[in-house]
């Protein structure tokens, strides 16, 4: 019979899914912008951001208000190790003239409760953070205010809705600041939801809670949310607490299919009609009631108790939860039902014993399938956001339906388990979540400032204010002269070599050319066919071959030899051996020439180290192994740096490049200077192409202002200490590196990897650059972070991620910037040469730095403008400026040197 007539209560399992589904699309609703609105389910975000690490420590003070009781707490949370921590509490009645007078009298009562807790605890003298539980819906904009949006539960306080209650709070301690020292001392630094602070105290004994559960006289669930799907706060990257608020689920008609005429009653007598609706089918407030209305319908109808309606029926609230749990007792068979039933002045026969315990079952069992479908809806959530087939997750849970109810925890764990198969779920029972849960979120919001600090401490150095950046630009602009002049440039550290490339392509280059390109850990044989007139074009075609570690750094006669190997491999592969075709040599190490064709070498940078090479002539030294294999000659018309190579390329596609930059492995530009600046060269007429080597910028300490102590390990630590510091700065060869010292130093402060230096990190050079372009590309969820620092054998939480993504962010930011500043003193040169008030010109650029970091491009070319705003000038990516670029500049000497001939 109860079965016939609660029919509407038993819910299946599909009609379980259909309720997860429908919530899951009420929380995508009030996740979005312009969804929130309208959303129900209020998804508010918490500005908890962080769960408890372990290394929380100190005293914390905390007032919890929204339960059947007030309870002032003091927590004291230890760092032994042992993540231990000790909780003293004070409970205080909650009167009715308090719960439903006006604003000022409640926040006064909550002030004098907690001043109360003070004095016995002896603590009036103390300053101590407080956190403060407030278990009602609140906006909250930052971690320590919230406005409330509506009371609930038994709550109906007037004048506080739409304001700030944590504003109300200080001023109401204020109040009592005259007879209290210190109760202007009680800084209010975090406001909680009694939900959040479950999840917070069960996570700080178990890391992987990561949602937070209360079933008791109210309902609530929170859960960490990817900020990137948080649309109401500013910022893509971590995760922050969620509190759904989802008592309300419904209240749009979303469940009006599944609400009974009995949920329609109750909701109709209630405080707040047509409002929380879901947790009015749920939460222990209401259950009782429920079950009230059930027994009065079937008395009426004859269906109990022989049709007599006692008193006790007709009364709202006779019936309570704890008698439904109590009746609920299924091993103490029925003489509790019996008990209460008879306490109520109903005379029930054994047939209404077992009815009326079959009511209670049924609609406790109703509560529990429902929530178990709205934490499914939860659960899958966090497993999709995590991209996991499989998922390990811990729900921590508190509240007196839970606790109390004979059956109710089991029926959840079941269903839930049932509804979600994929995801193994731990329930941990939270023990004082609105207390020691609100000092736990103080006490890491208590943290994470500290650690902010000292994060923003590590960083600062390498934040450059628009005057550093103008007194780098200044100091670069000295450093070019000081290379030009006859006098200084001996001493000068930017050496300003001439390249005697006197011209730029002029499209009447044509015929069959060979390139070498020697700048890296490859080196590249090209032939490039040139083609002028209409059908102007350019054909390449190239073989790649590696240079061994061991060829790098042995002899200059073994690196020769093994290039001339390379070549002989190419002209076999291209069945060219026979030709004597003009080459051009891009040799991207400094060098020393006295012609276009003799290039001394100056010193190795970029990891090489082959010995008997420096203060050689390259040419000669690759003559003389073509000599030694005796197999093939060429024409070697040109030594070429790569930076040169790129001005070239860009040239012949846009006359107005008189400018190359590389911005890669390594760091250079060149320029088209006028003849009559280069004292080192005689003549005065037209121009030539100056390679600055301006990688070594600084080297005379002009820059140490601006070098921070990593960069000063990084040099420490390198190939040629002392040398080429402007490039450690901004080149992709270092930039891993700098990273890599300032993540152990942030590690040994233990802000990073929980103090842990792990094997990886201790290596040199494990953080290449690459890994910074991938961290720093705005396409990239923190996951995919998390895994790059997997792979690098970093085990690293979101946190940690967030952290790592900022410093690579700092550090390529600053790079863009110095690199930016170099070149605004380049082109601000260019300007002065031509004597125009405006000038218009072409910057050719290549590196991988340059065009694969999702950001220094854009940082380098807003520094150029902010510091040469009277220039217009236009990045062009270069095409291979290092094979096509050398064939185009032998092209341009053949062309050169045949006017000369005429």
């Amino acid at each position: 019979q109860v079965d016939r007539y609660l029919y509407h209560m038993r819910l299946s399992d599909d009609i379980l899914l259909d309720v997860m589904a429908r919530f899951q699309a009420e929380m995508v609703k009030g996740l979005g912008r312009d969804t929130n609105p309208t959303a129900t389910v209020k998804m508010l975000p918490s500005f908890v951001r962080s769960l408890p690490d372990g290394s929380e420590k100190g005293d914390f003070l905390a007032v919890d208000v929204g339960g059947s009781q007030f309870r002032a707490h003091q927590v004291k949370v230890f760092d032994d190790g042992k993540q231990s921590s000790q909780l003293e509490s004070k409970f205080y009645p909650t009167p009715k003239e308090v719960t439903q007078g006006n604003g000022a009298e409640l926040f006064d009562y909550i002030a004098d409760c907690l001043l109360d807790f003070m004095e016995t605890k002896n603590l009036k003298h103390k300053k101590l953070p407080l956190g403060f539980t407030f278990s009602f819906p609140c906006k909250q904009t930052k971690l320590e205010e919230g406005v409330l949006l509506a009371w609930t539960k038994h709550f109906k306080v007037r004048g506080v809705q739409d304001t700030d209650v944590v504003s109300s709070l200080r001023k109401a301690l204020q109040k009592h600041k005259a007879s209290f020292v210190s109760a202007g001392d009680v800084d209010v630094l975090a406001l909680v939801n009694d939900t959040v602070g479950t999840m917070m105290t069960c996570g700080y004994d178990d890391h992987r809670c990561e949602v937070g559960l209360i079933i008791g006289t109210g309902t609530n669930a929170c859960y960490m949310e990817e900020m990137r799907h948080i649309d109401l706060v500013e910022g893509d990257e971590g995760r922050m607490c969620i509190n759904t608020e989802w008592g309300a689920f419904g209240d749009d008609g979303a469940l009006d299919d599944l609400r009974t005429e009995f949920d329609r009653e109750l909701d109709l007598g209630s405080l707040n009609p047509g409002k929380q609706l879901f947790e009015k089918m749920i939460s222990s407030l209401y259950l009782g009631e429920l079950v009230r209305l059930i027994l009065l319908k079937m008395t009426k109808e004859g269906l109990l108790f022989n049709g007599k309606v006692s008193t006790a029926l007709l009364t709202k609230g006779k019936i309570e939860m704890k008698h439904v749990s109590a009746m609920e007792k299924y091993k103490e068979g029925l003489s509790n039902t019996k008990k209460i039933l008879t306490d109520l002045n109903l005379f029930p026969s054994e047939e209404d014993c077992i009815a009326v315990q079959h009511v209670c079952t049924i609609v406790s069992f109703r509560s529990a399938n429902l929530c178990a479908a709205a934490l499914a809806a939860i659960l899958t959530r966090l497993r999709e956001n995590k991209k996991l087939l499989r998922m390990r997750t811990t729900v921590g849970i508190d509240g007196g339906l839970y606790k109390t109810h004979p059956q109710y925890a089991k029926r959840l764990h079941k269903v839930v388990r049932r509804l979600v198969p994929n995801c193994d779920v731990r329930f941990l029972l939270s023990e004082s979540g609105s207390g020691k849960g609100a000092a736990l979120v103080t006490a890491v919001a208590y943290r994470l400032a500290a650690q902010r600090k000292q994060i923003d401490a590590a960083l600062a150095p390498f934040l450059l204010s628009l005057e550093t950046l103008r007194e780098v630009k200044t100091k670069m602009r000295t450093e070019l002269e000081y290379g030009l002049k006859r006098e200084t440039q001996a001493s000068a550290t930017v050496k300003m070599l001439p390249t005697y490339v006197c011209g730029t392509p002029d499209g009447t280059e044509k015929g069959k050319f060979l390139a070498l390109d020697l700048g890296g850990t490859n080196f590249r044989v090209l032939l490039v066919k040139i083609r002028s007139g209409r059908r102007r074009s350019v054909q390449m075609y190239n073989k790649i071959f590696a240079i061994p570690l061991e060829i790098m750094q042995g002899t200059g006669e073994e690196l020769f030899d093994h290039i001339v190997q390379c070549i002989a491999d190419f002209l076999e592969y291209m069945g060219i051996k026979g030709a004597r075709l003009p080459l051009g040599f891009t040799f991207s190490f400094p060098c020393r020439q006295a012609s276009i064709d003799k290039g001394t070498l100056v010193g190795w940078t970029k990891g090489f180290k082959a010995t008997d090479c420096e203060g050689e002539d390259v040419v000669d030294m690759l003559r003389e192994a073509i000599r030694r294999r005796n197999e093939f000659d060429l024409d070697i018309v040109a030594v070429v740096n790569d930076t040169v190579g790129t001005m070239m390329t860009c040239g012949y596609e846009d006359p107005n490049c008189e400018i190359g930059l590389i911005a890669g492995t390594g760091s250079n530009v060149c320029y088209m200077e006028d003849m009559k600046n280069i004292e080192i060269v005689e003549g005065n007429e037209g121009k030539m192409c100056i390679n600055t080597e301006w990688g070594a910028f600084g080297d005379n300490g002009c820059i140490d202002n601006i070098r921070t102590k990593y960069d000063k390990e990084v040099d420490e630590g390198s190939l040629n200490p002392g040398k080429q510091r402007y490039e450690k700065m901004t080149s992709g060869m270092y930039l891993g590196e700098i990273v890599r010292q300032i993540l152990i130093d942030l590690t040994k402060q233990g802000l990073l990897f929980r103090g842990q230096i792990s094997e990886s990190l201790r290596k040199r050079g494990i953080f290449e650059t690459k890994f910074l372009s991938q961290i720093e590309s705005d396409r990239l969820a923190l996951l995919q972070v998390r895994r790059i620092l997997q792979q690098l054998g970093l085990d690293s939480t979101c946190e940690d991620s967030i952290i790592v993504k900022e410093v690579c962010g700092a550090v390529s930011k600053r790079a863009a910037q110095l690199c930016g500043a170099g070149l605004a003193a380049i082109v601000e040169k260019k300007r002065e040469n031509r004597g125009v008030e405006r000038l218009q010109i072409t910057v050719g650029v290549d590196g991988t730095l340059y065009k694969l970091h999702p950001h220094f491009s854009r940082v380098l070319q807003e520094t150029v403008k902010e510091l040469a705003p009277q220039c217009d000038v236009t990045f062009m990516l270069s095409e291979d400026g290092s094979g096509k670029g050398a064939a185009l500049i032998t092209a341009v000497a053949k062309r050169l040197h045949n006017v000369g001939q005429k």
